[in-house]
């Protein structure tokens, strides 16, 4: 029997959060009261002000004022004008962090994912737990995992673009 995640479990610091979302099973309930599910197959972590990947490395803003707020809130942005991607906000309030849902086990990017889940920008500054649009369950499964250096974010720097804050789901 699945258990869904509340709020305890995101109000942990990102490093803690982001490897353990990998293999919980990220759930929509559609209009016409359809389901979808899809297992996590990778997160990435976005952690602090100083993360040059991070949008709050930019400063606290209209766009980043989410990721400075409470834990188990869902942050969702337009990337390249055209992809919606889906983070989570972890940790506590003022320390802003966020793990992105970057892939499931069958949609292999984070636009892929947020697509086939219909979740866009109406989804943004909701909490994620206690929602009956979009939650995340927990069904035990727990996958072993490898990491990497998160992807996209060449701007940001030697340093923050090749830390490993990428958690890949290494069951094959």
């Amino acid at each position: 029997m699945s258990k869904i995640l509340t709020e305890e479990f995101f109000r942990r610091d990102g490093l803690e959060v982001a490897p353990e979302l990998v293999g919980k099973i990220l759930a929509r309930r559609l209009d016409d009261g359809s389901v979808l599910r899809e297992r996590i197959a990778e997160t990435e972590l976005y952690r602090g002000a100083e993360d040059k990947g991070c949008h709050a490395s930019k400063g606290r803003t209209p766009r980043t004022e989410l990721l400075y707020g409470g834990s188990g809130v869902i942050y969702v942005y337009l990337c390249y004008g055209m992809h919606w991607l889906m983070n989570v906000i972890t940790g506590e309030k003022d320390q802003p962090q966020g793990v992105l849902i970057r892939a499931g086990e069958i949609r292999n990017g984070p636009a892929k994912l947020t697509k086939y889940l219909q979740i866009d920008g109406s989804f943004n500054g909701q909490p994620i737990c206690g929602n009956e649009r979009v939650w995340i369950e927990d069904d035990g499964f727990r996958p072993k995992l490898r990491t990497a250096p998160r992807v996209g974010i060449d701007y940001a720097g030697d340093y923050w673009k090749d830390i490993e804050w990428r958690f890949i789901a290494d069951g094959e």
